[in-house]
């Protein structure tokens, strides 16, 4: 005959085991950490696995079409406080910032690929503009005018700070490399096809618009190798009037608050950003959106 002790204690197992059956998913279903550290308000989302944010201006100045300004690199560290109250100027005039962290892709296929997947759902599911404006700071400037050569209708102007244009001169091609998924000999012998510098006639051509403040003493992105360029190309195509070309003397690759305080190019990028909204965009799937 059992033991009607060891039954109760039996039936006690038994429901203590379907309870933390039951718990123990919505235990791991919870997030462990943000997916992002915002430095102002905002939202953190994933787009295809990848950390992704929107600075979202004031309710009462919210729109739809939603203007706002792509940003790179959306890395751990980035976008910082010592850009903060830039940020805060564009929300005040009503444009969100938003970008995803394509880990270090300095303007690779891969990382182009991550930022149409923010585009997409920003434009398809959120009610963005059609064109936003890019903003890329150093290393950045290589993700968003990559982006912008393979998008260039896609694009209201770029905007940038002490932003990296020719990967040569940063991060250089032997630690690009592996971003591009090529051996060094490989990427060197491509250049002409994967180096934004190189391909910035296709900006020019469209007459893209452009403002750039950038120290003349920059020993990590050189001037003479980047915007200067980019400014030569421009010119030589006949659209020089689309450049704004600001020149910070005596400062290097620095957090001078000037960079971040820059009222011309606070008014370009929100310029731009509210001329996105009323663009129209018409356009077939490229290759890298397909994949």
């Amino acid at each position: 005959m059992n033991d009607p002790r060891q039954l109760s204690i039996n039936h006690v197992l038994v429901i203590a085991t379907v309870l933390i059956a039951c718990v123990a998913p919505l235990r791991s279903a919870e997030p462990r950490e943000p997916v992002k550290n915002m430095i102002l308000p905002g939202e953190s989302f994933l787009v295809q696995g990848r950390p992704a944010f929107i600075f979202w201006p004031p309710e009462e100045k919210r729109r739809k079409p939603q203007p706002w300004i792509m940003y790179a690199p959306t890395l751990t560290a980035y976008p910082d406080v010592h850009e903060k109250w830039m940020h805060e100027q564009f929300l005040a005039a009503g444009v969100a910032v938003a970008g995803i962290d394509v880990g270090e892709a300095y303007g690779s296929s891969q990382g182009q690929q991550w930022t149409t997947a923010l585009y997409a759902e920003l434009t398809g599911k959120r009610g963005f503009a059609p064109k936003p404006c890019l903003l890329g700071r150093s290393r950045g400037g290589l993700w968003v005018s990559s982006w912008a050569i393979s998008h260039p209708d896609r694009v209201a102007g770029i905007a940038g700070i002490y932003p990296v244009f020719d990967l040569r001169s940063y991060p250089g091609t032997a630690k690009a490399a592996s971003a591009y998924g090529m051996t060094v000999e490989e990427l060197e012998a491509g250049l002409a096809q994967h180096n934004p510098i190189q391909r910035i006639g296709v900006l020019a051509t469209a007459k893209l618009p452009v403002c750039i403040i950038h120290g003349d003493r920059d020993n990590v992105v050189p001037l003479a190798q980047n915007a200067t360029v980019l400014l030569e190309q421009y010119q030589q195509a006949g659209a020089a009037d689309a450049v704004q070309l600001i020149i910070a003397k005596g400062q290097g690759h620095n957090y001078w608050e000037g960079f971040f305080r820059c009222q011309s190019l606070i008014d370009f990028a929100v310029q731009c950003a509210q001329a996105g909204v009323e663009s129209e965009i018409t356009v077939e799937p490229t290759a890298s959106d397909r994949r």
